[in-house]
């Protein structure tokens, strides 16, 4: 069987073919939890960077990698200080986090979310609306997943939807376009006159990052199911999406609910700026706990452990 990483088609032909093969590697690296990839990175980074120039490369990429895990295990601290006081204080935030596709949203949110309590910090995904949704008020399905007093929701796309995605490939239609724009900054504005903080980040690649990061899910056995159909279409659509996007930050950006924009070319970079940002957003503050003290287990002289049949088991393979 054909090794699918040296399967080149026409269109990717005008890449070099080891500059590939390195980004690659690279994301691959990337996509492992945190504290394993420097377990990996120390016990085996010599080997699967022997394809390096030099020694010095090597260094500097790992000297790199363990600035950025420094930095973003600081800044995950800060965060779970910034659950702490959400908590206790019962304030409400919303976080939308929109892009292009292989923007790095995905990326930034598994970042937030890693060391918090989901109970507290919660991911908004929403699919494609249904037939029922669809003959709803345009917001209704967003509606039910705003949090309450001591919550935070990071959207993973979110009502624009309808100003980038719904308007480029015509899922609807120009009168329902323009009264989203009607209606959206008094939404916001309601909801942070009710107390909701709403933060929004747009994600910044470029063209030729799109397409390396595109490349990279092809060849990713781990990362294709993330390619749609539609991530295709909207790669052949670039510039309409830039158009809907120019439009969508002009009419959108407001005192109450402002857009800011993350540069996401380097995905590391766009992690640490964009988390550091979004603490400097919320005022909290230290929340003292009282000291934890386990207790002591109790023993009664009647209880019997009663055996777990061998079959129920799973098998140890490891």
């Amino acid at each position: 069987m054909s090794n699918p990483f040296l399967l080149w088609n026409d269109t990717y032909m005008n890449l070099n073919e080891h500059i590939v093969m390195e980004r690659i590697k690279d994301d691959l690296l990337d996509s492992y939890d945190e504290e394993l990839e420097l377990e990996f990175d120390d016990h085996f980074g010599d080997g699967l960077a022997a394809g390096d120039r030099d020694a010095r490369a090597l260094e500097e990429r790992r000297l790199a990698r363990r600035v950025y895990f420094k930095e973003l295990f600081r800044l995950q601290t800060e965060l779970v200080k910034l659950q702490d006081w959400v908590a206790d204080s019962g304030h409400k935030v919303v976080v939308i986090f929109e892009g292009r596709d292989a923007a790095g949203k995905g990326g930034v949110i598994k970042r937030i979310t890693q060391r918090l309590n989901p109970r507290i910090c919660r991911i908004a995904a929403l699919p494609a609306p249904n037939e029922r949704e669809r003959t709803q008020w345009y917001f209704q399905r967003y509606v039910s997943h705003l949090p309450a007093a001591g919550e935070i929701v990071l959207f993973d796309r979110s009502w624009y939807n309808r100003a980038g995605v719904e308007r480029v490939m015509g899922f609807c239609s120009d009168d329902e376009y323009h009264e989203f724009f009607q209606t959206v900054p008094d939404f916001e504005r309601m909801l942070t006159r009710s107390g909701i903080q709403v933060i929004k980040y747009w994600f910044s690649i470029s063209d030729d990052e799109q397409y390396s990061r595109f490349l990279s899910r092809v060849h990713d056995p781990l990362k294709q199911w993330k390619l749609s159909p539609m991530d295709l279409e909207s790669r052949r659509r670039w510039e309409q999406y830039t158009k809907a996007k120019e439009i969508m930050l002009a009419r959108t950006h407001i005192d109450e609910a402002p857009w800011w924009v993350v540069e996401a070319v380097n995905k590391k970079k766009a992690r640490l700026n964009c988390i550091s940002h979004l603490l400097s957003q919320i005022p909290y503050q230290d929340v003292s706990r009282p000291l934890i003290e386990l207790p002591a287990r109790e023993n009664n002289a009647d209880y019997i452990r009663q055996p777990v049949p061998k079959d129920m088991f799973i098998p140890e393979l490891f």
